[in-house]
Formats: C-alpha cells, structure tokens, sequence
C-alpha cells in the first residue's frame, strides 16, 4: 500500500517570523500524530529552511526546498544546491513546478538535470508534471504529461524510482480556484502510471506515489484523495493556514 504524502508548497510567502509562527501552530495543532498513515512534508522559502529545522525537530514532519541548481556549486548567483539543503537536513525538493517552467522557461532537459542531481545528494524529488488549459482544449494532455515524466526520468533507474514522488498539477487549475475533478485527475494520475510501468514496470508504476497539485484545498481533498490513485496533495494556499492545512492531513488519512 502506498503511503500517502501532503506536502506544503509555500512558494514566496512568508518571512522568517511568520514561518516560524505557522509552523509551531502546525506542530502543536498536529500533535506528532501523522507519521503510520500520512507523510507531511513543508517546503517553505530556503531563509525559512532553518525554522524548519528548530520547529520540527522530534517530530515526524518532514520539510525540503522548492528547487535546486543542477551543479554542486560554482558562480550561479543566488542559485541553491542539493547540497545546501540537505546539509540543513532536507529531505525533499520540487522540481519541475509549473511556475518555474512558465516564469523561469526551465525545459524538461534540465528538471532531468536537477532530478538526477537531487538523487544523487540523497534528496527525493517531488517531480511537477502536467498541461495548460490550451493542451487540454486540444485534447493532447496526456500526449503533454507522459513527454514530460519520460523526458524528466531520463536516466533514472528503477532504485532511483524508490525515491521519486511525482505530482500531477493541471496549470489551468493553479491558483485560479479551479480543480480538476476527481475523476479527471484520476484519469491523468492512471496515464502517468502507464507512463512509468512503460518507462520501467508495472511493479515500479504501482509503488510509486503520485500526488494531485491543482488547488487542492481543505472543501475538496477528502473527494480527490478517495480516488484509489491519487496518492496525496501538494498544497499551494490551504498550507498556508494551519487549520486548512490539517483538514487535508485528516482527508488523506
């Protein structure tokens, strides 16, 4: 049985005092008792990195950043390392979120850069794939999403895949309010599994977790996560209110 994951993608909001605010409200609102059924993962801005570390310490939270450069160091200017974060104990890291590839033009060719790179520091990449609206008018979403799961994946083999979480997020329903519905997502999340069972095989496409990451909140996450292949959230808004974020937590156990 796959482990369910609710990851919290924070994006450029908060500053350090409000990060640590938010999440001692979480830790002591949670009470340490998620860790048998759900996997919580927060990602805030890389300053908030070490809060992280102080707040969560003891209990089975865990946290990672929001991107990583590809290369171990060097003259990239206000770039951050796989190294950097897990030597702040980061355990996790998205790569490939929409964002990065529409405001920052990041290719499939370099998520795979950064994919290999997160694994090869003992990060696990919580790799973003899915369409924009007009893709899906066109009816070539699914053509969309298996290019980039194989194009992201080049390379990496079937113990990689062990470490590997793959988020569905449809652009078109990404801070607009508008959700995918369940049954279309489920759709998306089945063709990704078919992706990767063609990729490697169906044993490796039926562990690994795939989570919905289209404005998934806390009025429509107990019907998206009863879908048998969606196997959790990356959260945008609703993890930034510690109560919204925790009625996601209790829909996924």
């Amino acid at each position: 049985m796959r482990k369910k994951i609710v990851a919290g993608n924070w994006k450029m909001n908060k500053t350090f005092d409000e990060a640590k605010a938010l999440m001692n409200e979480l830790k002591t609102k949670l009470n340490n008792d998620t860790s048998e059924i759900v996997e919580v993962v927060v990602c805030p801005p890389f300053l908030c990195i070490p809060a992280a570390k102080d707040e969560f310490a003891g209990t089975s939270v865990r946290y990672g950043g929001q991107n990583i450069h590809f290369k171990d160091d060097g003259a990239f200017t206000g770039e951050i390392s796989a190294s950097m974060l897990k030597a702040v104990g980061c355990e996790y890291v998205i790569l490939g979120h929409s964002e990065r590839r529409q405001y920052f033009h990041e290719t499939n060719h370099l998520i795979n850069f950064k994919v290999i790179k997160a694994l090869e520091k003992g990060l696990k990449p919580i790799l973003c794939v899915g369409e924009t609206l007009e893709q899906r008018e066109q009816g070539i979403e699914k053509k969309i999403v298996d290019e980039q799961v194989t194009l992201c994946l080049k390379d990496i083999n079937a113990a990689g895949m062990d470490n590997v979480v793959i988020a569905y997020e449809p652009v078109w329903a990404i801070g607009t309010g508008k959700t995918a519905t369940p049954q279309q997502a489920e759709e998306m999340h089945i063709e990704i599994r078919k992706s990767l069972e063609n990729l490697y095989n169906a044993t490796i496409a039926g562990r690994t977790r795939i989570l919905y990451g289209g404005s998934m909140n806390d009025k429509n996450a107990k019907e998206l996560l009863g879908m048998s292949n969606i196997d959790g959230g990356l959260i945008g808004g609703a993890a930034l209110k510690a109560d919204s974020f925790i009625t996601i937590i209790e829909a996924a156990k």
